[in-house]
């Protein structure tokens, strides 16, 4: 073996060990103790890290059991990002994909890592350009609303907007929690929530991006689909709510 190919598979060994270190063996010419401090430091940073992301998720889990958790995660998971910023997301798909939740772990674990990461990923998303010309006043019914690129219905199974170590559910809400986070034009980020029918009509203006059709027409689409609410009832609270929406940078206005 040539000395590039040996320095490769040290670089290998010492990583493995460094990530599971109860199963892989340290290098033999490194003493322990100078592996506790690497073993240590990098164990620290990653557990840090997550834990300043999912802030609410580590207060319940608590130190052993988020301990135990993270890792679980650095041990046996493959990350295909070096960039520190994009741990947090690779903990999210591990979390929701692979991780099986222990009896002594939150049912809701993978749903409050999504809703505490979005903010995450909102914050760091690129602002993207509207190829038309917005009026920021427009009129919403007779004029085609724009949704903002930076505005994400969400809908989850546990009212994860509520939970905190004094509020933990451990059965599924009876309806879904919709929400929406949307980040402003100062960059601001919120969340508000909402009910299934705003949901519905969000989606159909995140749809309505290319057809172009008016909030009159968009919301006749809705009522189509709550046939035992008056058709006028819909078009009316639909306009109220999609002014709110524009109050909050949702909406970012109308077609000029």
């Amino acid at each position: 073996m040539n000395a590039a190919a040996d320095f490769k598979q040290t670089q290998y060994a010492f990583a493995a060990h460094l990530r599971d270190p109860e199963n892989q063996p340290a290098p033999s010419d490194v003493e322990d103790r100078r592996m506790q401090i690497y073993r240590d430091l990098f164990f620290n940073n990653i557990t840090s890290l997550l834990a300043q992301t999912f802030p609410v998720l580590h207060e319940i889990m608590g130190e052993q059991r988020w301990a135990r958790l993270i890792r679980e995660f650095y041990s046996t998971y493959e990350c295909h990002t070096p960039l520190f910023s994009e741990l947090p997301k690779e903990f999210l798909d591990w979390l929701t994909e692979i991780h099986q939740t222990q009896d002594d772990e939150p049912a809701f674990i993978a749903e409050l890592a999504h809703y505490e990461w979005i903010e995450l990923a909102l914050s760091l998303a690129e602002d993207i350009e509207i190829d038309a010309e917005i009026h920021r006043y427009g009129d919403l019914l007779n004029s085609a609303p724009i949704l903002s690129p930076l505005a994400w219905p969400l809908a989850y199974h546990y009212p994860v907007h509520q939970i905190s170590p004094e509020f933990q559910p451990d059965q599924p809400a009876t309806q879904p929690s919709c929400l929406v986070v949307y980040r402003d034009r100062e960059d601001n980020i919120g969340f508000i929530e909402t009910n299934p029918i705003t949901t519905q009509l969000l989606v159909l203006l995140g749809d309505n991006q290319n057809q172009q059709k008016t909030g009159q027409e968009l919301l006749g689409k809705l009522a189509e689909e709550l046939p035992n609410v008056p058709k006028q009832a819909v078009i009316q609270g639909g306009l109220q709510t999609l002014e709110q929406l524009r109050q909050k940078d949702i909406v970012l206005g109308t077609l000029a």
